[in-house]
């Protein structure tokens, strides 16, 4: 038990959601890997990598939180520039050799292992706004140079991931937003800066529209903008269509996983009885949520939604508790950066949001996504450690301020003890009063 309670430190509700979340991505990756055991002929060969990435993640987890939150501010110092060189490299790769995947070149292979710089970009991007906000801090609020370390180091980082990942793009800097108002930089400065980025982009995707998508086909930067206006005009498109004219392949990955959730009813089907996984592209990453929904139901999926939010509310809780603010800017970015994304996937399953390449957090089934979001968790505990030494040392602190009150009140009530005693051995009155009984 002491062995236990040694390895898993820490909030122990944050460890109990990860947990719920690595369980259900086992159990749903490897019904939803269907697919892929097809391609490969290997039963067990997906789930059996899958288990090993999660297993490393939960090495990863161990060990970070067991690192003094302190030194993870050293950790934009490498991550930023590798991360820089890693996204221009792909990015560059991508255009000369024509070497995308599914139409995007976000992937790198090292050593026989494929991830996405994209991730450690997030990571060293969370934590340089950490450190500047908690660094650029006075009474009245962020200093004004803040806002703009901030916005060259996402700017930089926007500007590489955007043409070949723009949903993640997007989101890190929607994230970074929220860090800013809660790290308390000028609403002034947030708020312009938002709406002239609204108008830049408006005008400009405004002149895109009227341009032949085709055309800018091999344009660099440009190569994925007709993926995204099919993306987004099918998602605002409300024409009516008899179900007999209805063509599911038109829109296969959005048809298949809006019939996983009609099938799905209260309960759903059971874990691994799920018939769309069979159709449904991506079934085990983009779309696990519907597969999750078919499976588990509405019961499910609601608790999936909750394990979520609870990490946001729990993290919240965490951050309030730090005496520092980095610590707290830290917790606070990493949880909205993992509940953004999840609501993000789940919005896209449900059909509340155009079709992005997001991953559901943890459950879905990946590699260097998996083992950062793993290192974001440990980064949460080590956090944790730091408040819960916090409120050992006040409440150590409190007992000995009790004790010592309680010391000087016994010492007050046996000094006014005492006072009598001293008072008749300084008076004379008693000692004639006894000497006039003796002469009687």
């Amino acid at each position: 038990m002491d062995l236990l309670k040694n390895i898993f430190k820490g909030d122990k509700v944050i460890w109990i959601i990860f947990l719920c979340l690595c369980l259900i991505s086992i159990i749903e990756v490897f019904s939803a890997a269907s697919t892929l055991t097809y391609k490969s002929g290997d039963h067990w060969g997906p789930i059996t990598q899958h288990s090993i990435i999660l297993m490393v993640g939960a090495v990863v987890v161990v060990f970070l939180h067991n690192v003094p939150y302190k030194w993870f501010q050293v950790f934009p110092v490498f991550l930023y520039p590798i991360s820089l060189v890693l996204l221009a490299f792909v990015t560059l790769m991508g255009i000369i050799t024509g070497d995308r995947v599914n139409g995007a070149a976000r992937w790198m292979t090292f050593m026989g292992l494929q991830f996405q710089p994209s991730e450690l970009a997030k990571m060293a991007v969370i934590i340089a706004v950490s450190f500047i906000l908690s660094k650029r801090q006075d009474e009245y609020g962020a200093n004004p140079n803040a806002f703009k370390y901030i916005m060259i180091l996402t700017g930089l980082v926007f500007l590489l991931i955007a043409p070949e990942n723009l949903s993640t793009a997007m989101l890190l800097f929607g994230v970074v937003c929220m860090m800013m108002f809660i790290g308390r930089v000028s609403a002034k400065k947030l708020f312009g800066m938002l709406g002239i980025l609204a108008l830049v982009g408006g005008v400009a995707v405004g002149i895109l529209m009227a341009i032949p998508a085709k055309t800018l086909h091999n344009t660099p930067g440009l190569h994925r903008f007709e993926t995204w206006q099919n993306r987004v005009s099918g998602f605002f498109e409300k024409e009516e269509v008899p179900a007999a004219k209805f063509d599911i392949d038109k829109d296969a990955q959005v048809a298949h996983a809006r019939i996983a959730i009609a099938t799905s009813h209260v309960v759903g089907k059971g874990p691994g009885n799920s018939i769309q996984r069979d159709f449904l592209s991506q079934a085990f990453s983009d779309f696990i949520f519907a597969i999750v929904i078919e499976e588990m139901g509405l019961i499910g999926g609601i608790f999936v939604v909750f394990l979520y939010l609870w990490l946001l509310m729990r993290a919240g809780r965490i951050a309030q508790k730090c005496e520092r603010t980095f610590p707290a800017f830290l917790v606070m970015g990493i949880a909205l950066l993992l509940v953004s994304q999840a609501i993000l996937n789940m919005m896209v399953a449900v059909g509340l949001f155009p079709v992005t390449g997001q991953p559901l957090p943890l459950v879905s089934k990946g590699g260097t996504s998996t083992l950062i979001n793993c290192a974001y968790i440990g980064m949460i505990l080590s956090v944790s450690r730091y408040t819960a030494h916090l409120e050992e040392q006040k409440a150590h602190d409190a007992q000995i301020q009790l004790q010592l009150e309680a010391d000087a009140a016994a010492n007050s009530e046996a000094q006014t003890a005492a006072e009598p005693t001293a008072q008749i051995l300084n008076s004379d009155a008693k000692f004639e009063d006894e000497h006039d009984i003796d002469k009687r």
